[in-house]
């Protein structure tokens, strides 16, 4: 039924879905895995379904003359596409996908270019190099991070310093920020440095991984 709507609903069209690798999800007895023991007998079917749509943000973004048309920045890709046959609640069982979301940088050169420099470790205060492009609106609340090679989100700092506070040289190339020694984990690991740019509300640069 969904596949023959695909074919005659113009907004359907466009959805795609993972291949049906699981069982029918409807409809079981309850806390059960056993298919409608009822009167009615009903057919088991694939009623629980994920499907998804990219906007093509390309080709509505040259109509409008904002950029030439040309691959999608916005990739997605199905990882995982599985019932879950343990819960039983409902004559369901629930479906989940998983997927790998690609986003493509909306300018090729970073803003920041950061540097860990020298040896780093617990032991002492360590130094941090960084340099902007020219046009960049830095601030006074500008800050960088030192980030796990793992985290997740902006917040996920194990530490970090202020771009003007924390700042011991400056030239017209590039500006070095210091980091206090008690901060740094004594655990140790793979660490890289994220610049955090408060004007524009997001991450402008980050460093090559480097060890602790």
């Amino acid at each position: 039924q969904l596949n023959m709507a695909k074919k005659k609903e113009e907004f359907l069209k466009e959805f795609k879905e993972g291949p049906l690798q699981f069982k029918p999800t409807y409809k079981f007895d309850l806390y059960s895995e056993v298919y409608d023991t009822s009167e009615k007998k009903r057919k088991p079917a694939w009623t629980d379904r994920i499907l998804w749509k990219v906007k093509n943000l390309c080709e509505v973004a040259s109509k409008e003359g904002e950029f030439p048309e040309e691959e999608n920045p916005i990739s997605v890709t199905l990882n995982n596409y599985v019932s879950h046959m343990n819960y039983g609640i409902s004559d369901h069982k629930p479906v989940t996908g998983t997927f790998k979301l690609e986003m493509k940088p909306l300018v090729s050169d970073p803003l920041v270019v950061l540097n860990a420099e020298g040896e780093w470790s617990a032991e002492h205060d360590v130094l941090i190099r960084y340099s902007a492009v020219p046009e960049f609106p830095s601030s006074a609340w500008d800050w960088i991070g030192l980030f796990q090679v793992t985290f997740r989100h902006v917040n996920d700092y194990v530490t970090y310093a202020w771009v003007e506070d924390d700042e011991i040289s400056s030239n017209k190339d590039s500006k070095q920020v210091y980091m206090s020694a008690s901060e740094i984990p004594k655990m140790g690991g793979e660490f890289l440095l994220c610049y955090y740019s408060n004007n524009l509300q997001s991450v402008v640069g980050i460093s090559e991984p480097f060890q602790v």
